[in-house]
């Protein structure tokens, strides 16, 4: 698999998949989440409350994955995964590890073979993108997959640079 590292606007990316550091709600929010949720379009929110009406009724659990339409975005798919909230109290680098992990799964069984994945947890989150950045790399590479390129697309220099050096 190949990794590659892109500055830039997720939401610009054409790629199979586009993975989307969700809230657990499924419902849109703030960065990543809404960025996607506005420029995807309703088809991507209407596919959400279905899920919501359905399989995760309490929501998304963090660490998994799930997979709706794209909308208006240029990919076929959205691979939703809730990242963990930093703590300096508490180890939780394995969820953050495992949203990863997740994803990579859910876009084997989709047959995704493109996947453009935002810097998970760095943003509201809090998570350190230094830190962030090596488990990413680290699981991404670990991960059995079908898929042929992750693409990390980050959205400044700071978060291009720390994934940059692991990619490595």
């Amino acid at each position: 698999m190949k990794i590659t590292l892109v500055r830039g606007d997720i939401t610009e990316q054409h790629a199979d998949a586009i993975v989307n550091a969700a809230n657990s709600s499924l419902l849109g929010g703030g960065g990543v989440d809404g960025a996607i949720h506005r420029k995807g379009g309703p088809d991507i929110l209407a596919e959400c409350r279905a899920l919501r009406a359905s399989s995760y009724g309490r929501g998304l659990p963090t660490g998994q994955a799930v997979a709706t339409t794209a909308g208006r975005l240029n990919a076929r798919w959205v691979i939703h995964t809730v990242g963990p909230v930093h703590s300096r109290d508490e180890d939780r680098s394995e969820l953050l590890a495992s949203c990863h992990r997740e994803a990579l799964r859910v876009a084997d069984e989709l047959g995704a073979r493109t996947v453009a994945f935002p810097a998970i947890s760095t943003g509201v989150y809090r998570w350190p993108v230094e830190d962030a950045a090596r488990i990413a790399v680290e699981t991404v590479r670990a991960t059995k997959t079908s898929v042929e390129e992750v693409r990390f697309v980050l959205f400044d220099d700071p978060a291009y640079e720390a994934f940059a050096e692991h990619a490595r």
